[in-house]
């Protein structure tokens, strides 16, 4: 099944996921490629290692470095909906921020 990727935008315009991969960009361009490959797998439907975390948002684990987390949801059958990444550090705030981008997506 393939899948589409979308990123999360706030009423403010913010990209959550997006500013996170840049600032991942330039402080570790090694762990930003394997993100991305391990999202255009998730794209063909291989998603690989990942997890229900809770209220609809699931977590990309990713076993590098620190262990990088992308957390998103699914938006109907197609839509892969990225809320936010993160490392295993900051695991809890992370998901908490990613399930109320996804409640705030679910009310537009």
């Amino acid at each position: 099944m393939q899948y589409i990727t979308e990123r999360y935008k706030d009423g403010n315009g913010k990209v959550p996921y997006t500013e996170w991969i840049k600032k991942l960009r330039k402080k570790d361009p090694r762990a930003a490629s394997k993100i991305d490959i391990r999202i255009d797998r998730a794209e063909k439907g291989n998603f690989g290692d990942h997890k229900f975390e809770r209220d609809g948002v699931w977590e990309l684990r990713i076993d590098y470095g620190p262990g990088y987390r992308v957390y998103y949801a699914m938006d109907g059958n197609k839509i892969i909906l990225l809320l936010t990444g993160g490392d295993k550090s900051g695991q809890k705030s992370d998901l908490d921020k990613a399930v109320q981008y996804w409640r705030d997506y679910q009310q537009e």
